[in-house]
């Protein structure tokens, strides 16, 4: 089915070929006769959109040298990262979240990628960075941004997925809107140097086995990082998307730490110290742990798991066209690898269907999936669950609940549900 004007389904194109072919031969063997045919539908009234001529294709646009820096056109202002102003009493160490609902493909647009500080975001200039490297090295060494820029470089797309992603949603439902309960990830390329290279400029002692990884904000974020782990594929970037990393996202240089939580990619990082074990520090204790049911805290959870979601249709992204033809599309991601398949049930999970991957696969990065079907205009409950390359299944919240019980803040990958009514609006609800 395609769409009319007024948003209501008509024949596909196929049906309407096979129409007009009809038409055309009965008309045929009228004329042939001497009769004229009769109009068996009325015809719509003249689009002045099509009839008649527009100003702008009346009048000069824009020049090339109006926006030296291209900005969004004013049509698309609604597209931006939005903040829950309760969530917490200060904007310097908050959260903002990006319109995963209004997006397609899997890269983030630069200026909507979410933002989480701790003390705010600062300016630091090229020409005032610095990165150590110290502790267990046979030299500790002292690198400026333009030291960093003659290493190798290399380019990887990854999803960056803040380990409270949904974590409000434990206890049931709160916010109404992908933005909310999944907006804190954004889908990059970033371009930097291998941690790898950089260690082994200094030279790790044999004992060394963690890191330290430390930033120059006034919150000097610091976590510890398994040896293994930053010399398998952790990266210090200094641009994303092809442009310098910006301001928020850590400029002038960042790390990336594929495929787990996000507290871990520590901004505007300046020192690395190599060490013999954890330093247990407030935000990998207190902080980005996750609090079990009696009390106790699971330990160093840093992977995101397998985790998905439907965007459109969705509380931000109501169905307007009424019956026929829909076109249901969302995202997935696992911090073990590729996404294989992702499901997508209109039941609440008495029937899944396989959706289609559209895009590039690649390993720890987002993948969008897209399922097309034929609304009958019937109340649905959506749901998508993602399989990742290990066979890990994506879980309801009642399995991770039956785990992990209702303390825990962080690493929330159940399946949501948006429950879509008669008149094509959605409501964030739970069923599983």
């Amino acid at each position: 089915m395609t769409e009319s004007p007024d948003g209501r389904a008509r024949p596909h194109s196929t049906d309407r070929r096979r129409f007009l072919t009809r038409s055309l031969a009965t008309g045929g063997a009228l004329a042939t006769a001497g009769l004229v045919p009769a109009r068996a539908i009325s015809q719509p009234a003249p689009d002045p959109l099509i009839t008649e001529v527009q100003p702008w294709a009346q009048y000069l646009g824009d020049g090339v040298d109006v926006y030296p820096y291209g900005m969004p056109i004013e049509f698309e202002s609604d597209v931006i990262r939005r903040n829950v102003p309760w969530l917490t009493a200060e904007t310097a160490s908050s959260i903002n979240f990006t319109p995963i609902h209004q997006l397609d493909g899997i890269i983030t647009p630069n200026g909507l990628c979410f933002e989480r500080h701790h003390a705010g975001s600062i300016e630091l200039a090229k020409e005032d960075y610095r990165l150590m490297i110290n502790g267990l090295v046979d030299q500790p060494l002292v690198f400026t941004y333009a030291d960093l820029e003659r290493f190798p470089r290399e380019n990887r797309i990854y999803f960056l997925e803040c380990a409270a992603n949904s974590g409000m949603e434990w206890a049931g439902p709160q916010l109404n809107g992908a933005q909310f309960t999944h907006g804190m990830i954004h889908n990059v390329m970033y371009t930097g140097v291998m941690v790898k290279d950089l260690l082994a400029e200094a030279g790790v002692k044999t004992e060394g086995k963690w890191l330290l990884a430390e930033g120059a904000d006034a919150s000097a974020m610091t976590r510890s990082i398994p040896m293994d782990k930053a010399l398998e594929d952790c990266m210090v970037a200094f641009k994303m998307n092809g442009e310098a990393l910006r301001k928020e996202q850590g400029y002038p240089a960042r790390l990336v730490v594929p495929g787990w939580e996000g507290n871990m990619w520590v901004k505007w990082l300046r020192r690395l110290e190599v060490g013999d074990q954890p330093w247990e520090q407030r935000e990998e204790t207190s902080k980005y742990t996750d609090t079990l049911e009696d009390g106790r805290s699971r330990k160093w959870t840093w992977v995101m798991d397998a985790k998905s979601v439907i965007t459109s249709p969705s509380p931000q992204m109501p169905i307007r066209h009424g019956k026929g033809r829909l076109v249901i599309t969302g995202v997935a991601w696992s911090g073990r690898g590729t996404v294989a398949e992702v499901h997508v049930t209109t039941d609440g999970g008495v029937n899944w269907h396989q959706a289609r991957l559209s895009g590039p696969s690649l390993d720890k990065s987002m993948h969008r999936f897209y399922y097309e079907m034929d609304w009958d205009g019937r109340p649905m409950l959506l749901q998508s669950r993602a399989v990742d390359s290990t066979g890990y299944v994506q879980p309801t919240k009642d399995v991770l609940r039956k785990f992990r019980g209702l303390n825990s803040i962080y690493h929330n990958n159940g399946i949501q549900t948006w429950a879509i009514s008669a008149d094509g609006e959605a409501e964030n609800v739970e069923i599983s």
